[in-house]
């Protein structure tokens, strides 16, 4: 394990058929009518933290809190941090800056019903803060988050910012600076690539991905990774979807958790909240 560098691991908290690949196949009034299998993941996911003596911070939605709120205790008794990741997985250019007001508001009184101290820490489905939607950070300076995980660094035809600075950087805006935190990424011929978790850490060998976490170590840099609770659920139904989107979702499954415990085996991990800590920023 390396005592050099103190790296982030986060988690987005939400059913598998709630992601964006597959948010075709199920309609919002037929979600409370499909089977849930959170707890799954989740318990794979706590699991090795406990094991490995690790701490993540935990991405809920409002409407997992709501229905989970067992779940919520659980990251908070162990350790954990608890963010909000919005209500019910909306894009932020669907939602608009008026609605996200309330989606910010609804999440946030879940995790605290749920037992979670109000967050402090946001990141929005699908990365979809971009510059097409850089209100959402005054929105959330306003609100007393004290930093974003949304915005990433790369070129994809749905989200990014590639010309964002990578590491962890405070943004000023009119109701006061916000930091923020992207999901890491590896510099390449002038562009970063992505590294830090999703269907990445699945399609990605994982030699590779620990080399580049190395290689970002060297730099001075920490690493901040993501993944979900459906991705340890090798077993889920599968859904009729495109053929990218089954590719994207469903592509080594079995091998997310085994990947995972060498990465907490050899790295140390935290949550984003302490990381930033370690760099000057103390939060109350």
């Amino acid at each position: 394990m390396s005592e050099r560098t103190l790296h982030a691991f986060s988690f987005d908290v939400e059913e598998y058929f709630q992601v964006a690949n597959l948010r075709h196949h199920f309609r919002r009034n037929d979600w409370d009518g499909v089977e849930s299998r959170l707890t799954i993941g989740m318990e794979r996911i706590l699991t090795a933290l406990e094991r490995h003596r690790s701490h993540a911070t935990f991405f809920f939605l409002g409407w997992i809190a709501e229905r989970h709120p067992s779940l919520v205790r659980r990251c908070v008794e162990g350790g954990h941090e608890v963010a909000s990741h919005g209500y019910e997985h909306e894009f932020l250019w669907d939602l608009g800056p008026e609605r996200f007001v309330g989606d910010l508001a609804r999440t946030e009184d879940a995790l605290v019903a749920a037992g979670a101290p109000r967050p402090i820490g946001f990141r929005a489905s699908t990365f979809t803060l971009t510059r097409q939607t850089w209100w959402a950070l005054e929105t959330l300076a306003a609100r007393g988050y004290r930093y974003d995980s949304s915005i990433h660094p790369v070129r994809h035809p749905t989200y990014g910012v590639p010309d964002f600075e990578p590491d962890v950087s405070s943004i000023e805006t009119s109701r006061g600076p916000i930091l923020e935190f992207p999901v890491s990424t590896y510099p390449l011929f002038g562009r970063n690539l992505p590294m830090g978790g999703g269907g990445y850490f699945r399609l990605l060998p994982g030699a590779v991905t620990r080399a580049a976490l190395r290689a970002l170590e060297k730099r001075g840099r920490n690493g901040l990774f993501y993944l979900h609770p459906w991705e340890f659920d090798p077993e889920q139904p599968r859904c009729p979807a495109g053929a990218t989107a089954r590719f994207r979702h469903y592509l080594n499954l079995d091998r997310t958790l085994p990947r995972l415990e060498r990465m907490l085996a050899e790295f140390r991990f935290t949550t984003i909240r302490e990381v930033l800590a370690s760099r000057g920023h103390a939060f109350a």
